[in-house]
C-alpha cells in the first residue's frame, strides 16, 4: 500500500511538473488589415469637363537609321515604327518602316513634328505625306479629326468599412418621433462574411446608433467602429427598419484563431506565427541540441535529428537569365 502511496505521489509530482512547464498561446488567424479612416468632408480628385481637341495620326516614328548594322548614320526623314490598326495612318497606307520625308512640303527630320502638329490641329484636316518605301517614294493623305475627350467628376456611392462589419452606409437626415432631426447611416452594400448578415440586418436599414452612441455620420458609423471596438466585439446597433426602431446584437467580424504556441518542456516544443511566416518543430528538447527539430520560414523547410544530420528545401536559387 506504501508503494502504491509513493507510486501515485511520484506521478502526481511528475504531472504537476510537466503541467507547470506547457505552455499554450493562441493568435487570430489570419492578420487583421489596418484601414486609413476618410474625413467626413473629402474632395475627390478630378474636376471633369472637357479636354483641348487632340489629333491621333495613328503612328509612332523615331529617327531615321540606316539599315547597315557596320556603318549606322542617321539619313533624312522619320521612321515609322508602329501603325495603329485603322487610323488615319493605316488608312492612308503607310506600313511600319516606311520613312516620313516630309509633311506639307515641310522637311520632317525630327520625330517631334507630329507632336507639334498634334498641338496645333484643332480642326479637321488633311496632311500631305512624302513616304519612302526602300526605293519609292509616294505620297500619302493623311485626315485627321480632332478628339475632344469629355470626362465627369467622380461621385461618392458611399462610405465602407471593409473589415469589421464589411459594408457600406450612406448618411440619411430623418425625423424622430417628436419631430427632432435625426441622422443615420442607411446600409447600402453588404459584402460577403458581414457580421450585419448574421444579425438579420438588411439593406436600406438606417443604423441610428452603436451602444446607444449616436453616430452623426456614414462616416461617424465607421470611425466609431474602427476606434473603439476590435475585431471580435460584441456591440449593439440601433436602427430603423420602415419607420420601426429596432436593436440588435451582433459580433463584429473576427478572423478566427490559430494555435501560435504550445510546448511542454522538455518533451516537445511548437511555435508558429504569420508575421513573420514560420513555424518551429521541436521534439525532446535537449538545450544544446533537440533530437528532431523542424523549421519553417514561407517556403523553407529545414529538418535536423540530433543537430547532426540536417536536410533543407524550398530555398530559391538565383539563376543567370
Amino acid at each position: 500500500m506504501r508503494f502504491n502511496q509513493g507510486k501515485s505521489a511520484f506521478l502526481s509530482g511528475w504531472m504537476s511538473l510537466l503541467l507547470l512547464s506547457a505552455c499554450v498561446s493562441t493568435e487570430p488567424r489570419e492578420l487583421v488589415p489596418t484601414i486609413s479612416q476618410s474625413p467626413e468632408q473629402i474632395v475627390l480628385a478630378g474636376d471633369g469637363g472637357a479636354s483641348e481637341p487632340e489629333v491621333d495620326f495613328g503612328l509612332t516614328a523615331t529617327v531615321n537609321e540606316s539599315d547597315s548594322l557596320t556603318n549606322i548614320s542617321v539619313l533624312p526623314g522619320i521612321r515609322v515604327r508602329s501603325v495603329s490598326n485603322g487610323g488615319p495612318a493605316d488608312r492612308a497606307g503607310i506600313r511600319a518602316g516606311d520613312v516620313i520625308l516630309s509633311i506639307d512640303g515641310l522637311p520632317s527630320n525630327q520625330p517631334d513634328i507630329l507632336d507639334l502638329l498634334v498641338l496645333e490641329t484643332t480642326d479637321n484636316r488633311r496632311f500631305e505625306f512624302e513616304v519612302r518605301r526602300n526605293t519609292t517614294v509616294f505620297q500619302a493623305t493623311v485626315a485627321v479629326q480632332p478628339i475632344r475627350n469629355e470626362t465627369l467628376p467622380p461621385v461618392e456611392l458611399y462610405r465602407t468599412d471593409p473589415v469589421l462589419l464589411r459594408a457600406g452606409f450612406t448618411t440619411e437626415h430623418l425625423s424622430g418621433r417628436s419631430g427632432e432631426p435625426l441622422t443615420g447611416a442607411r446600409i447600402v452594400r453588404i459584402f460577403d462574411q458581414s457580421p450585419l448578415l448574421m444579425a438579420g440586418l438588411l439593406e436600406d436599414d438606417v443604423v441610428v446608433a452603436v451602444d446607444e452612441l449616436s453616430i452623426g455620420s456614414a462616416q461617424g458609423l465607421v470611425t466609431m467602429i474602427s476606434s473603439n471596438y476590435q475585431a471580435g466585439d460584441r456591440v449593439n446597433l440601433q436602427f430603423l427598419r420602415r419607420g420601426e426602431l429596432m436593436n440588435e446584437d451582433l459580433r463584429l467580424w473576427h478572423p478566427g484563431t490559430r494555435l501560435s504556441e504550445l510546448s511542454i518542456w522538455p518533451l516537445f516544443s511548437y511555435e508558429s506565427s504569420l508575421s513573420p511566416d514560420q513555424t518551429r518543430l521541436r521534439v525532446g528538447d535537449l538545450i544544446l541540441f533537440s533530437l528532431f527539430q523542424y523549421q519553417r520560414t514561407g517556403p523553407e523547410r529545414e529538418y535536423s535529428v540530433l543537430g547532426i544530420f540536417r536536410a533543407a528545401s524550398g530555398f530559391g536559387e538565383l539563376v543567370e537569365e
